[in-house]
């Protein structure tokens, strides 16, 4: 079959399908973005006015996360072929868009403790605390604890996701590859390492960081993806912070509706940080 039949082939299935191919012609803005797909999802469990907004705040957050991972991925690609300006506009995005996530706990934060008791046993074991995107990023991130992966055995498809995932190097992992690329002495250890293991800092790259910020000139681009990590992890603990916040002020030091324990595990997690020796050097320089 010449290609031209098979172009012609293909064509006349997603005709048959109902899949429009000429924007200009046959397409609109609802099919494009699959809106009636997307706006028929928000499926409330009680007849509680205050659910809608739960439901979409999450679901929203979930639609950002993704478009992080995507871009996390991008600059970790880019900076594995050592093409480093590339990976600073998806890294400068990523911070944009946290910034629209960490504006969304102020408006769940308009809901009362009294309002979300209206609801909140209608969610069952569903928890934020079960967001697989969230994983995703924070492994991107280079934070990977073993425990974690428990959660999403029940799901085959998820939990062999989030397994790949952790074996994968993080965007400070291929980071520090740079610096021993760019010539800056790295323990050779640290370059090949099991990746699933969370980093928790090494002299040489802290010695090489130090490097770089001294000789910003020669390194330009090393220190600009430096600062592009510092403002990732910033915003990070910021969301954090809030989403502590949020919960703090809607139901206090409750236990969380998956089991976690809610306030208290997310105080915690606000001292791990995922670039140790980026934090470091401001007190060393």
């Amino acid at each position: 079959m010449s290609k031209r039949s098979i172009s012609e082939l293909e064509e006349k299935m997603k005709q048959e399908k109902g899949i429009h191919t000429d924007f200009k012609n046959d397409m609109t803005y609802g099919e494009y973005l699959s809106l009636e797909h997307i706006l028929s999802n928000q499926n409330r469990l009680s007849n509680h006015h205050d659910e809608m907004l739960f439901i979409i705040i999450h679901q929203v957050s979930e639609l950002w996360m993704k478009l992080i991972i995507h871009e996390l991925q991008g600059a970790i690609e880019a900076i594995q072929r050592n093409e480093l300006q590339p990976s600073f506009k998806m890294l400068a995005r990523v911070s944009k868009i946290q910034i629209q996530i960490i504006q969304a706990w102020d408006v769940l934060a308009t809901m009362t403790p009294a309002e979300y008791l209206q609801f909140r046993d209608t969610l069952g074991k569903a928890s934020g605390f079960q967001s697989y995107q969230y994983r995703q990023i924070e492994f991107a991130l280079g934070y990977k604890t073993p425990y974690i992966l428990k959660i999403y055995e029940k799901d085959q498809e998820i939990s062999e996701m989030l397994q790949k995932a952790s074996k994968a190097p993080s965007i400070y992992d291929v980071s520090i590859q740079a610096l021993a690329r760019a010539g800056l002495p790295i323990n050779e250890a640290l370059l090949n390492r099991d990746f699933s293991v969370v980093y928790d800092g090494d002299e040489s790259v802290a010695a090489a960081w130090s490097t770089v910020y001294k000789n910003i000139d020669k390194y330009w681009n090393l220190y600009q993806l430096a600062e592009k990590l510092v403002d990732i992890e910033d915003s990070l603990q910021t969301w954090r912070f809030k989403h502590m916040k949020t919960v703090e002020r809607i139901i206090g030091f409750k236990i969380g509706t998956g089991g976690s324990s809610g306030v208290n595990y997310l105080r915690q997690v606000l001292d791990h940080r995922f670039f140790p020796e980026l934090w470091d050097l401001r007190t060393t320089l």
